[in-house]
């Protein structure tokens, strides 16, 4: 494979729903920061994008890919909305993304258990069953995380497979996500786990090391830390395959962040580093400043749409799509979010807190909010 990807396609198949995109975009493998305040950009040696190329030019996206910020109609138009903003930012040459969706969405891509075929629709912001509009179940938010990330693998399949891996938390995790991406249309890519743990992996997709047997030795909690991000002995520290070019973590928590970490250090920019729904948000403490840096002013938030902060605008989300600016929106009783307040950055809980203050909100409405975590629903 040449060092340069000429055509990127960028595909994706949400119910009836088919968007292409394509641009002209290189992606080398040695590249090297330009400057030291930009260690996330792709330094391209001067090469430039053709305008026929531009995401807003393409037949089938409606004009502009969203200069304005909006908040996404439904799940299909978050879809198209997330696969725009990382166009963009592939063009702006980003190495570090962060994508976040809303806690359990639905995005419609995995055939049903039983009768085969895709489920019709294309997915919903929420299908939570019985729970509705309660938190999804765990199965569930495993469903929505993996699902997003057979959206990302599907959209770099020009890549090449073999130059794709999707790491998820655990084998259990990638194990599921190698049964049910087997054989699949533009599925192609290596299936991997930071952790160690789990059943071991069927042949194919990636994947391999076998378990040993014997007693375990009680650890201290420090110890077990560090053995479940290093690995064992024999296995070591969790590393990337050589000619890995797009990385997915897929829903790392502080443990695994603490992996990704080391192997942005050991990859450099060549690398395209994505990490899918980590809720970055919510981590409280990264460790170290150096981490924190990296996680907080390294990483590009692509696309969010989640819960802002519930206690200082409660019923209210937060969404950014890339490059525009951040919207704080509210959910009123009847009808969709409407946008309250924009921000060139993301808001502090104190900046929602006053946007939030500054709106006139009925008495009856003020009993009705829902201050549930999970704006999935909002959307369906």
């Amino acid at each position: 494979m040449p060092d340069a990807i000429l055509t990127m396609m960028v595909q994706y198949r949400c119910g009836v729903a088919a968007l292409t995109v394509a641009t002209l975009l290189p992606l080398a493998t040695a590249f090297a920061p330009s400057e030291p305040s930009s260690a996330h950009v792709f330094n391209t040696a001067g090469s430039s994008t053709s305008p026929r190329f531009m995401i807003s030019n393409l037949p089938g996206l409606g004009g502009s890919a969203g200069l304005e910020p909006s908040l996404p109609r439904d799940v299909k138009d978050a879809v198209s909305k997330c696969r725009a903003s990382t166009q963009a930012a592939l063009e702006k040459r980003l190495s570090r993304m962060d994508i976040e969706m809303p806690v359990g969405a639905n995005f419609g891509v995995e055939k049903t258990s039983a009768g085969g075929g895709k489920k019709k629709g294309g997915g919903r912001m929420a299908d939570l069953g019985d729970n509705a509009p309660g938190t999804p179940t765990l199965d569930q938010l495993h469903k929505s995380d993996r699902e997003l990330a057979r959206i990302f693998v599907e959209m770099f399949q020009p890549v090449g497979g073999e130059h794709i891996s999707v790491v998820f938390k655990d084998e259990s995790l990638a194990e599921v996500a190698r049964k049910r991406w087997r054989g699949e249309l533009g599925a192609d890519c290596r299936v991997l786990a930071v952790g160690r743990k789990g059943k071991a992996p069927m042949r194919g997709m990636g994947g391999g090391g076998k378990r040993g047997g014997g007693k375990k030795k009680k650890m201290g909690f420090a110890a077990k830390m560090a053995a479940e991000i290093e690995g064992d002995g024999a296995s070591g520290p969790f590393k990337l395959p050589d000619g890995t070019e797009v990385a997915l973590f897929v829903s790392p928590g502080p443990k695994e962040l603490i992996a990704v970490e080391r192997v942005c250090n050991e990859v450099g920019m060549g690398t395209l580093v994505v990490l899918l729904n980590a809720r970055l948000g919510k981590v409280e403490n990264y460790g170290t400043e150096e981490t924190q840096q990296l996680f907080t002013d390294e990483f590009e938030t692509v696309f969010h749409l989640a819960a802002a902060p519930q206690i200082e605008a409660p019923g209210c989300l937060m969404h950014r799509a890339y490059p525009t600016d951040w919207i704080l929106a509210r959910k009123p009783k009847i009808g969709a979010p409407k946008t309250i307040a924009t921000f060139s950055d993301k808001p502090t809980p104190e900046e929602c807190a006053e946007a939030y203050g500054s709106i006139e909100i009925s008495d009856i409405e003020k009993t009705t909010e829902n201050v549930i975590e999970n704006v999935a629903g909002w959307f369906s």
